[in-house]
Order: structure tokens, then sequence, then C-alpha cells
């Protein structure tokens, strides 16, 4: 499996990485210049098309300074198959934090908000890798049912028979 990034050195694209191979997959090598070792392999692939950070203040004083934040982190991705078919289309996961930075005592303000980024990327690493993760397992069970695999016409279903009417009954 490889992981690409539009970010380099992407935090999210090591922690990805660390978490895939924890799981028992084989990440593609890379070299100091971060490029594929081997960049002809065929491996799947999962792309981290954009990510995005912002700072929403939420609450504001009795002089209008911020005091309460809302620390928002929001990631596109895409995964493929070696073989190049998109099993998981592009998704949107966004994750947010709400944080409280008082104006006159601002220490410690940026540990708490680096901890809580540390957090929402390890948040959106597993988040991430749960929606590929019940995209494979689901389309696993399919191909090992029978189904038709994905990107391919299903054959045409018999119509439903048609529901009796409910009725409603008042005590």
């Amino acid at each position: 499996m490889q992981v690409v990034s539009t970010t380099p050195y992407s935090q999210l694209v090591t922690i990805l990485e660390r978490s895939l191979r924890n799981a028992g997959a084989t990440v593609a090598e890379r070299d100091r210049d971060n490029k594929l070792i081997d960049p002809e392999a065929k491996v799947s692939r999962l792309d981290i098309l954009s990510e995005r950070w912002g700072d929403l203040p939420i609450a504001i004083d009795e002089q209008g300074r911020a005091q309460e934040f809302s620390l928002r982190y929001a990631t596109i991705f895409t995964f493929r198959l070696a073989d190049g078919r998109e099993l998981v289309p592009q998704q949107v996961v966004e994750l947010s934090r709400d944080y409280v930075s008082p104006p006159e005592d601002a220490t410690g303000t940026s540990t708490e908000r680096e901890i809580l980024t540390d957090e929402l990327r390890r948040e959106m690493a597993a988040s991430i890798l749960r929606r590929v993760d019940s995209v494979v397992r689901a389309n696993l069970a399919r191909e090992a049912a029978g189904a038709t695999p994905p990107g391919e016409a299903a054959p045409a279903a018999e119509p439903a028979a048609e529901p009796a009417p409910a009725t409603l009954t008042t005590p």
C-alpha cells in the first residue's frame, strides 16, 4: 500500500503509514527525498488530496476579544486498488475541537492547541482507515458471496410485491 499526499512531509501520512504497519499492511518504502523506491510496483493507493486547518472564534469577551475557539481539521481522500479502480470514492472528513484561550492569560494556550492538533491528526488517521477498512471488508464479503464487483452493472432485480397498507389502531 502507498500513502500519497499533496502536502510534502505530511504528519498525517506518517501516522497513517505507522497505523497501517501496525495493522499488518505492507507500506511502500520511500527514499530520503520522500520518493517511492519502486515507483513501478503495483500497490493500492490512499491519496490524501487535501488537508486544511482553521480556527474559528466562537465566543468573545465584553471587549470584543476572542475567548473560545473551534479548531477545525478537514481532509479529502480517495482509495484506489492496485489495478487503478477507485474503491473508496473521494470523501471529506472534518473534525473539530473547541478550546478556551483567555486573551489576558495566553500562557499554555499554544500548548493546548498543539495537543489538540496532534489529537485531531490521530483521530483523522483512524477515521480514514476505518472508512477504507469498512469498504474493503464489504467488497471482500460481496465477492465471497458471488455478488457483482463494484463498477459493474448488477442484474435487474425482480420487482418487489406491493406492501399491504398499514392500519392504525387507537386504544
